[in-house]
């Protein structure tokens, strides 16, 4: 599990889940390809996989103001991954909870 970081559970991306059963999302590592990606997640979860689009997204620059005076800092980068499953897979999170 090298390449699959975390799955993404943002209120956006359950929108995005919800309009299409069969999308979801994913944080990966940034030097991952489609087709390892792929793998990836066929090998862990068991799902067949029609197709993956990736996302990068540069660090962002962030500033706040405390009483010691201008904190200046960044977020980091990461890609991200949607992967698109075949009609009637799907994968579900909450399974062992």
């Amino acid at each position: 599990m090298g390449i699959l970081i975390k799955p993404i559970l943002t209120e956006k991306q359950t929108a995005i889940s919800d309009k299409f059963p069969n999308r979801y999302g994913f944080r990966v590592t940034p030097d991952a390809n489609k087709a390892q990606i792929k793998a990836a997640i066929e090998q862990v979860y068991g799902v067949k996989v029609e197709s993956v689009n990736t996302i990068n997204y540069p660090g962002k620059r962030k500033s706040r103001f405390t009483k010691a005076g201008v904190v200046n800092g960044r977020t980091s980068a990461y890609k991200k991954a949607i992967i698109t499953l075949k009609e009637g897979e799907v994968i579900d999170f909450f399974s062992n909870i």
